[in-house]
């Protein structure tokens, strides 16, 4: 089943809302098609204006920066992940079955996709994420990022799962820790099993269920 969803973007990402004009939406399909094939570091607005035949300038106009701009992307994908944990964990009162749900949905190992946001195949944003979440918090930036509230889609994401682990162990007292590292290694594993297959422990197989099977192992062993 598909949902419609309208995510707020903090204000402060964006000059003009690109939601707003056919060439804003354009701006974030094609600019997500390019970063999660070359990578931030050689994405410009100028590439950008000349694949969709436009002006450099008329890019400006909605984002600031291709920093901003890959803030804006991820702040818009943490919300969204975060919304298909609240609705696929909804009325759902099995611990255990909740875990699977978080690690499906961080993994995007799930087929109830909520439908909005950029107008890309989810895969295709789940992959730039991969590659280059990491960056947007490792930066010189990150004190001034972190003012204007710019993670808070992340750390909102991060306290939910976190909340699921107090659900299950009041006791435990690294439930944070223990969440944002599996948030973390859900990508940093997903990248290594590519890119680095011997840093991993299925450098052959490359399957989504082996990194699924490490972090609820991690999870679980984390929480007894």
């Amino acid at each position: 089943m598909q949902w419609n969803l309208e995510i707020r973007i903090n204000e402060k990402l964006y000059l003009r809302d690109p939601k707003s004009s056919e060439l804003g939406k354009n701006i974030l399909k094609e600019g997500i098609l390019m970063i999660e094939a070359n990578g931030i570091e050689n994405f410009t607005f100028k590439k950008l204006a000349i694949q969709l035949n436009t002006t450099e300038s008329s890019i400006y106009r909605y984002f600031e920066n291709k920093q901003l701009f890959l803030l804006y992307i991820l702040s818009w994908y943490w919300q969204w992940l975060e919304y298909l944990i609240i609705y696929k964990t909804n009325n759902i009162s099995d611990t255990n079955k909740k875990i699977d749900i978080v690690l499906d949905v961080l993994l995007l190992n799930t087929q109830d996709y909520i439908d909005g946001g950029p107008e890309v195949d989810k895969r295709v944003l789940h992959n730039l994420v991969i590659k280059e979440a990491s960056k947007s918090y490792l930066s010189h930036d990150v004190n001034t990022f972190n003012e204007n509230k710019f993670y808070k889609p992340y750390k909102d994401i991060s306290i939910r799962i976190a909340g699921l682990f107090q659900e299950i162990n009041p006791e435990y007292k690294f439930s944070r820790n223990l969440a944002s590292t599996v948030l973390l290694m859900s990508r940093n594993l997903y990248f290594f099993m590519q890119n680095l297959p011997s840093l991993t422990d299925f450098p052959e197989t490359k399957e989504i269920s082996k990194t699924k099977e490490f972090l609820k192992q991690l999870i679980t062993n984390s929480l007894v």
